[in-house]
C-alpha cells in the first residue's frame, strides 16, 4: 500500500501513513523522537581500558526488571560509551535533574575518545562502590550496573546491565520513597527539546475483583452504575 507522504510534510491535512524505509533514517529518527516522548536520560558514565573517563547522555534508557533489577540503554552506532563497556563491562546511570541540564548537554559534544567529558564539564567525579567507573558527584542518585548482555537491532546496540548497587540523596527521599517532585528529573524530547515532569497525578490501578461484576463503562474510574 503506498504510504501518504514520501517526505515530512509541513502540515498534515491526512493522517500519517507510511512504511519506515520510504523515508531517510534522519527523517524517520525525528519521526520516532517526536513520537515516543517524554524519554528519561541515562546519563551513562564508562571507563576505557587505558583508565580513561567517558560520561554521555543516553535518550533510549529505561528500566526493564526489578528482581533482580535490570536497567537498559541503547546506543546508536559504535561510540566510547559502547567500546568502553565491550573493554570494561561496567557502568554507571547517573541520574539528570535539571539543575544539571546544562553539563549533561555539554557531555553530548563529540570529544575524542582520549578526552575526560567529567573535566571538560566541571563534574567532580566520585568512586562508585561496587563498579569502576566513576559516577557523578553531584547527580542525586546512581545505578551502578554491571553489564550482562548486549544485543543489536538496527542501528542500535541495547546494553543490559544488572543494577548492582543504587545510591539516593536524602533530599530526593520522602514518605519512603524517591520523590519525583523533590527529584525532578528531565525530560528528553526531540532535536533540542527537553522537558520538565509538569504536573503529576495518581490514578489508582484497578484490580478485577472490582470491575468484574460491572461494564466496561461502569468499571472506568469516575463513572458511577
Amino acid at each position: 500500500m503506498p504510504s501518504s507522504h514520501n517526505e515530512p510534510p509541513d502540515t498534515l491535512d491526512v493522517p500519517l501513513e507510511i512504511d519506515p524505509g520510504d523515508w531517510q533514517a534522519r527523517q524517520i529518527y525525528f519521526l520516532m523522537t517526536g513520537m515516543v516522548i517524554p524519554r528519561p536520560i541515562g546519563w551513562i558514565s564508562t571507563i576505557s581500558a587505558d583508565g580513561i573517563n567517558n560520561l554521555a547522555p543516553h535518550s533510549y534508557f529505561n528500566a526493564v526488571a526489578h528482581d533482580p533489577p535490570h536497567v537498559m540503554f541503547s546506543s546508536s552506532g559504535i561510540k566510547d560509551t559502547l567500546r568502553n563497556i565491550k573493554a570494561v563491562p561496567e557502568f554507571v546511570v547517573n541520574i539528570v535533574t535539571l539543575d544539571l541540564v546544562e553539563r549533561m548537554n555539554f557531555t553530548s559534544t563529540d570529544f575524542p575518545e582520549t578526552e575526560d567529558e567529567f573535566s571538560w564539564a566541571g563534574l567532580t567525579p566520585t568512586p562508585s562502590r561496587c563498579v569502576r567507573p566513576l559516577r557523578v558527584g553531584v547527580a542525586k542518585s546512581h545505578l551502578e550496573c554491571r553489564c550482562s548482555n548486549i544485543v543489536q537491532a538496527g542501528n542500535g546496540h541495547i546494553v543490559i546491565g544488572e543494577v548492582v548497587h543504587i545510591h539516593v540523596e536524602p533530599s530526593v527521599w520522602k514518605d519512603g520513597r524517591i520523590d519525583p517532585a523533590l527529584l525532578n528529573p528531565v525530560c528528553r524530547l526531540a532535536g533540542s527539546g527537553y522537558a520538565q515532569l509538569g504536573t503529576i497525578f495518581d490514578i489508582p490501578r484497578p484490580a478485577w475483583r472490582d470491575v468484574q461484576h460491572t461494564t466496561a463503562l461502569e468499571g472506568m474510574p469516575g463513572r458511577k452504575a
